[in-house]
């Protein structure tokens, strides 16, 4: 068969998803049941112990009756993560059947210092609710807050009621073949759109490269695994408007060739994975998915991967490798997913931003597109706010907005503290002084800045904070996240920590700030993947911008 490239297609149930429902039926993987999948499936029972150990949603023991699950990270230290834990500790220290971990981001950033009961996320603040909710988790809301204030999405073309759902899809269904990919195409091409996960890659051209490929079948990811510390914006999208996500995933599939697309998202956003399979099941009573039919002539559908965690995953080798039954450890690139992805055969994956956009500019146009930005920049933006904010949540802003613009639309700084720093793509960027946050927020301008826009997270830290202590936070948080699978991130990520706390509790030097750049400057080069390239830069950034930091300074996090 064309394009087999030595892996086979099999869109058969995939054994993390076997494994994942053996969890949730037993609520841990007993070792009958692992033995009796290697005999059903034909797998050597060491491939399924080395899935199991690798991903951190899977357990081996009985769980206890309460799990609670508190955020450290970023954050969430910033809004008294530190002071909670040992609070909820204290309070719950004699009640053995609830289990007390600290956990890396649960991507509820806004609600700050997130916690989660037996998976289900609410606020460590204040104390006495969350050991109550504990103590008694089947009574917890059964829904959550909205995550950002309440506003209309310029996104979202079908919120005024007057356009059918999927009538673009419909429109575009209906051209020719070659017309309708040119169309979608040129107008991608023309509006400038650029992936909204980080890399910035012009969505048009990663569109072009995948329908060019000759080897068959082509397919569809779109990466819904955000894990990095402040950033939860595309949850917000698959909340709010998953349709826009639907049919851009049909669209890209008309495109590029492909007749299945797949949703990879975290495991922590059941609400969203909730919301995206009613909007999969609506979208295929009206006939727009599913087998073909005069709606979906090609017989077009889409799926959901639950991933079995890690933040390592929301790296799209690494993603592909969880959907192909192995561990989740990044490729070497190149050859890179757009010609050899899933099973080796091309594949298209954007995150949900980036697809969420595409209905809209399709149907206003490029030039709409365009006009939306300020400052010179085009577009509009998702930006996750949080940290010492008013109002922590997800704002959409012209490109090109200011950090100072958007802080003061968050409700400025938290207890109206001066600003001290701010980090403008989420944990793995740069931080920047107070003195910069004029500057606008838009790629070019966050990269001459000194740092990047990434993915779309603002993390904004007042006066009094301990700077170099958060930024220590955020080199944990990579050290913690590393698959291990490369020695440079692997042994670099655990050395730089040592060296940051060493520094932090006033024993390091000049020597250490050397040693660190050097160790820097060897992950960036040496590295698989980007988590080991960025893993010490935020850390680096505050000695460089703050070097008053290395004195010690108050406790980590500072006042929340």
């Amino acid at each position: 068969m064309c394009g087999a490239r030595g892996r086979g297609y099999n869109r058969g149930v995939s054994l993390v998803a076997e494994l994942t429902a053996l969890q949730e039926a037993r609520g841990y993987l007993a070792d009958e049941d692992l033995t009796a999948l290697a005999e059903r499936r034909k797998v050597p029972l060491y491939r399924l112990e080395g899935l199991v150990t690798f991903y951190p949603h899977f357990r081996r023991t009985p769980p206890p009756r309460t799990e609670l699950a508190l955020c450290r990270d970023a954050s969430c230290a910033l809004r008294g993560a530190a002071s909670a834990a040992v609070a909820v500790r204290e309070a719950l220290a004699a009640e053995p059947d609830i289990a007390v971990h600290e956990v890396s981001c649960l991507g509820r950033c806004e609600i700050a210092p997130a916690a989660a009961v037996n998976g289900h996320p609410t606020c460590a603040l204040p104390t006495e609710d969350l050991c109550a909710a504990a103590r008694a988790p089947e009574g917890m809301p059964s829904d959550e807050p909205r995550a950002s204030p309440s506003q209309r999405w310029s996104a979202d073309v079908y919120a005024g009621g007057d356009t059918e759902p999927y009538a673009l899809l419909r429109e575009l269904r209906a051209l020719p073949e070659q017309a309708a990919a040119a169309r979608v195409l040129g107008t991608l091409d023309a509006a400038g759109l650029r992936g909204l996960g980080g890399a910035g890659f012009p969505t048009g051209k990663k569109w072009a490269l995948v329908r060019a490929e000759p080897a068959r079948p082509h397919h569809v990811i779109c990466n819904a695994d955000e894990s990095e510390p402040g950033t939860f914006k595309d949850r917000v999208v698959l909340e709010e408007m998953p349709h826009l996500v639907v049919e851009a995933m049909a669209i890209a599939g008309l495109v590029a060739g492909a007749t299945h697309a797949t949703v990879y998202i975290r495991h922590e956003y059941g609400k969203e994975h909730r919301a995206l399979e009613r909007a999969l099941g609506r979208a295929r009573d009206l006939g727009v998915l599913g087998p073909a039919g005069a709606a979906n002539p090609a017989g077009f559908d889409a799926d959901v991967f639950v991933s079995p965690g890690g933040y390592i995953l929301g790296e799209e080798t690494a993603l592909l490798e969880a959907m192909e039954d192995r561990r989740g450890e990044p490729r070497n690139k190149p050859p890179f997913p757009g010609t050899h992805g899933l099973r080796g055969l091309p594949t298209l994956i954007n995150n949900v931003e980036t697809f969420a956009w595409v209905p809209a500019i399709l149907r206003r146009g490029a030039e709409w597109w365009k006009s939306q930005g300020v400052r010179g920049a085009a577009g509009l933006k998702l930006i996750a706010v949080s940290g010492h904010v008013e109002r922590p949540g997800v704002y959409e802003v012209p490109m090109g907005t200011s950090v100072a613009e958007l802080i003061a639309l968050a409700g400025g700084v938290l207890g109206g503290r001066p600003l001290l720093a701010f980090a403008p793509g989420g944990a793995s960027s740069n931080f920047l002084p107070a003195a910069e946050a004029g500057v606008a927020l838009d790629f070019a301008a966050l990269q001459k800045a000194g740092s990047m826009l990434g993915s779309g997270a603002l993390l904004v830290v007042a006066e009094g904070t301990d700077l170099l202590g958060l930024a220590t936070n955020v080199t944990r948080f990579f050290r913690n996240e590393s698959c291990g699978k490369c020695v440079p991130c692997r042994v670099g990520s655990h050395k730089g920590v040592e060296l940051l706390e060493s520094l932090a509790a006033g024993k390091g030097g000049p020597a250490d700030v050397a040693l660190l750049e050097e160790l820097n400057e060897t992950l960036a080069l040496t590295s698989i993947c980007g988590l080991g390239q960025v893993a010490l830069g935020p850390a680096l950034s505050v000695l460089r911008r703050f070097p008053q930091t290395v004195r010690r300074a108050p406790p980590a996090g500072g006042a929340p």
